[in-house]
């Protein structure tokens, strides 16, 4: 395993909105979807969607010194009945309070911990730790919302034990573009990455319920992190903007040049600062 950079973490995009993310001595999983192409994602309500694409990863070839899993929500995408089969139910899993009572009490996951928004905890390995706050999100507005999970965007913190931190990403979740992405703006001011959920997911009836090409660049525009990663764009019939529709929105906006571009399977080397390499 290489070794990284001091105050570098390494990010492994699995596919969907799942990564695997290095700093140090830690090991975080983000919204664990192993399904396989043609398999279907169940999504509440009778809705299911069907996986097109392949993950870059088995969940059978996981590390096995994983720290914690942080979850944004409980939906079929983000975490799937071969998570639920095969993770370790004795891993931490930072999510919702929704998400933690139903993973704790249906399906063995005893540490599942819900944070209410702005809440936080702590992750400590031998030498690093990373604080996970959870941060406002909407997967959906109006009446709709009542028929999806709850979500939460996360704010990782990433430095050494008891030291201060060296690294900030931030992982949208499936939200959209809301008041609380300015309250984030105000409160988190200084993101060295912001991993963004796009895809355009839209439900029957036209319902989307995740941003888009435009409004992912209006998040960018608004938070103003130093890179910013897509994800969670072309992995279920759900979506309907795909990445391109991001990236030209973006070139016009003048982000193109803070992307990072990471396909499936593979990695890339965020440092402080928002430096990042393949």
């Amino acid at each position: 395993m290489a070794v990284l950079p001091s105050g570098a973490a390494e990010l492994h995009f699995v596919g969907n909105a799942t990564l695997l993310i290095r700093y140090g001595d830690l090991t975080l999983l983000t919204d664990p979807n192993f399904l396989h192409r043609g398999q279907r994602a169940y999504l509440g309500h009778g809705l299911v969607s069907k996986r097109l694409t392949e993950p870059a990863l088995d969940v059978r070839d996981l590390p096995p010194d994983l720290d914690a899993v942080v979850l944004s929500h409980l939906h079929g995408d983000h975490w799937d009945r071969v998570t639920r089969r095969h993770l370790d139910r004795s891993l931490p899993v930072v999510t919702t309070p929704h998400a933690a009572r139903r993973l704790q009490g249906l399906h063995g996951f005893r540490r599942a911990m819900g944070l209410r928004t702005w809440e936080d905890t702590l992750v400590s390995g031998e030498r690093q730790q990373v604080r996970v706050t959870s941060l406002p999100g909407a997967h959906a507005r109006g009446p709709a919302a009542a028929l999806l999970p709850p979500v939460m965007g996360s704010l990782l913190e990433f430095g050494d034990l008891g030291g201060p931190v060296r690294l900030r990403i931030y992982l949208t979740g499936d939200t959209l573009l809301f008041d609380g992405v300015r309250e984030i703006a105000r409160r988190c001011p200084d993101l060295d990455l912001a991993v963004v959920h796009l895809g355009g997911t839209t439900l029957p009836g036209g319902l989307m319920v995740t941003m888009d090409g435009w409004q992912g660049v209006e998040l960018l525009e608004t938070v103003r992190p130093r890179r910013a990663l897509p994800v969670h764009y072309d992995d279920y019939t759900v979506f309907r903007s795909p990445l391109e529709d991001f990236l030209r929105r973006a070139e016009e906006r003048g982000w193109a040049g803070s992307l990072v571009h990471c396909a499936r399977g593979e990695q890339v080397t965020v440092t402080a600062g928002g430096a990042a390499s393949g």
